[in-house]
């Protein structure tokens, strides 16, 4: 699939991976490491990455096989949500304006 992987977020409990293609943005990816060893995903196959359906499995191979080697789908300890959206924007917490 020839994927470069971007770690954008890390926290204790918690990571965010964007998937590059070409130098493009293709797939963006929370993974959320629970307390009983199990890791919840979210993937999101951005819209006019060229990605589709058939895509998918190969796309969370590359990703288990990169950065999650004590779990995998098979064993029901990995598992995503996968859905397709267009990125929007950013927004970001404003601090309030102590000026008086």
């Amino acid at each position: 699939m020839n994927l470069t992987w971007k770690r954008t977020l890390r926290t204790p409990s918690s990571e965010r991976f964007l998937a590059q293609r070409g130098g493009t943005d293709v797939a963006a990816v929370d993974l959320h490491y629970l307390t009983n060893g199990t890791i919840a995903g979210t993937v999101i196959i951005l819209k006019g990455s060229g990605l589709d359906e058939s895509n998918i499995q190969p796309l969370l191979s590359a990703l288990d096989d990169e950065f999650l080697p004590d779990v995998d789908l098979e064993h029901g300890n990995l598992t995503y949500t996968v859905v397709l959206g267009e990125v929007l924007g950013n927004w970001e917490a404003e601090l309030p304006n102590t000026e008086a």
